[in-house]
């Protein structure tokens, strides 16, 4: 399986949820009708604005999606940028990661963002 680090989550001002990725394209994601999208000029994976789900459902969602259907494993680093998203949803994304068994490449994020590690 693939990998792909995520260098960007940022939530527009439109309220959009974006992941933006290190390397990879994922230009016919959309086939999956699972509804997670392609955005060809920011180059992010979007989700639809929150309604039923949250913002933390939909990066699960698209963090899944992506695992089964484009077998590639995204994850965060302490590189990873955010933009206009709030400390809870971000801890959050954080501890789903840890959960997810990425532990070691956002060990130092955690301690940083969050001033504790708790696996």
């Amino acid at each position: 399986m693939d990998r792909d680090r995520i260098a960007y989550i940022e939530i527009d001002d439109l309220g959009y949820l974006h992941i933006g990725l290190g390397l990879k394209k994922f230009v016919l994601i959309y086939r999956t009708a699972m509804e997670v999208h392609w955005n060809p000029e920011k180059q992010t994976f979007y989700s639809p604005k929150p309604s039923d789900w949250t913002y933390l459902d939909w990066y699960n969602h698209i963090l899944k999606v992506v695992k089964e259907k484009c077998f590639c494993e995204l994850y965060l680093t302490y590189e990873t940028k955010w933009v206009n998203v709030l400390e809870d949803l971000k801890s959050g994304i954080i501890k789903v990661q840890i959960k997810n068994g990425f532990s070691k490449p956002i060990r130092r994020l955690v301690v940083h963002s969050i001033g504790f590690l708790s696996l």
